[in-house]
């Protein structure tokens, strides 16, 4: 299996499976002398771990990092930074009685019609416990971006949508985000949501998600106009993530329905000061960001493993009937929160660094 590697001049590369002893990924063209520690990492990885709430599956994983290269006297050295998570909480007999049955709406059936061969116990390499490794690279591009950037760099995450209920973005809060097991941003749906999710899992079923990503303090001129636009890469990291559908750059697919006059975000100067009117572009126009808040968001399918019985096939060819039981997510989209952080820190770094490298 090849492409395990995402980036150009910061990269990672990830490794592991769901049950398999460990997880990790290597950093490459991480820049020298930046201050990182394993608590940096963990800080990061605590947002995403499984167990932490009735909402979320109840795999215990403690998800503790530990760097083996790259970093000497407390800073990083400009070489290749390996890092690795142990897995101690599988229970592969769980998928002991599904091990020939292909999940209807889950990488089963594609994963073994292209490769011949599948490991059944959590979903191999195409289980979500991979992200793991992508929210530790993400934390180095964090740390990398606000010693870079400064105090005004800021990317935060939240879900402004479960299932079929929405919530207000203009009441975005970022401090109700990190105080809620949902990660959402308007206080008055927390309750609403909780009683939703819960009949969901009580009923053995699951819904989706949309999570909507905003980094601040970003410089105007990162991307480029046509193979490596800004908007482009970043829905490339966002669509690489596990049960992702669909992306949307600011207005996205809404822009569709505005006429030009309401979609064009009118420019005034003052002084030495640009300003915008509105920000449907997402804070990327031409590929290319334009030192507004960058805005974009992705959907996140129901998770695939159900209760419900559901038709599907074995991997003999035979007409079967499947239901999962074990410790799933109700919701997965809840925590690709800090996953679309970390994928945004990461895009967001490598263009700074492309761009550090063509324009200053």
């Amino acid at each position: 299996m090849s492409f395990n590697t995402f980036g150009k001049l910061f990269r990672f590369s990830t490794w592991g499976e769901s049950h398999g002893p460990a997880i990790g990924c290597i950093v490459d063209g991480c820049p020298p002398n930046i201050n990182l520690s394993e608590k940096d990492i963990q800080k990061e990885l605590d947002k995403r771990k499984p167990g932490q709430s009735k909402f979320t599956t109840q795999r215990k994983e403690d998800d503790k990092v530990q760097i083996l290269s790259g970093i000497f006297e407390g800073r990083t050295t400009g070489t290749p930074i390996s890092l690795i998570i142990y897995n101690k909480d599988m229970r592969s007999k769980d998928y002991g009685k599904i091990k020939d049955k292909f999940r209807p709406g889950h990488a089963d059936f594609t994963y073994f019609k292209k490769y011949g061969i599948r490991d059944h116990r959590g979903g191999g390499r195409s289980s979500a416990r991979e992200t793991a490794s992508r929210v530790a690279a993400g934390a180095v591009a964090k740390l990398v971006l606000q010693n870079k950037l400064g105090k005004k760099f800021k990317v935060v995450g939240a879900v402004t949508q479960l299932g079929i209920l929405g919530c207000d973005t203009n009441k975005w809060n970022d401090k109700i985000i990190s105080k809620n097991p949902f990660f959402c941003p308007d206080k008055s749906m927390i309750k609403l949501w909780e009683k939703y999710l819960l009949g969901v899992r009580k009923s053995g079923s699951s819904c989706g998600a949309v999570i909507e990503i905003r980094a601040r303090g970003i410089p105007v001129g990162l991307g480029a106009p046509i193979y490596s636009k800004l908007d482009s890469d970043i829905a490339a990291s966002f669509m690489s993530i596990n049960a992702v559908k669909g992306v949307n750059i600011g207005a996205g697919m809404n822009s569709a329905q505005l006429s030009g006059e309401q979609n064009s975000d009118e420019i005034s100067q003052k002084g030495k000061k640009l300003k915008f009117k509105s920000n449907n572009a997402g804070g990327i126009l031409g590929g290319i960001s334009t030192g507004q808040e960058i805005i974009a968001s992705f959907a996140v399918k129901p998770t695939s493993s159900i209760l419900t019985t559901r038709n599907t096939v074995d991997k003999f060819g035979k007409n079967t009937t499947i239901s999962v039981t074990g410790r799933h997510d109700p919701c997965v989209g809840i925590r690709a929160v800090p996953v679309g952080e970390a994928m945004m820190n990461c895009v967001l770094l490598d263009h700074y660094l492309m761009n550090k490298a063509q324009c200053q």
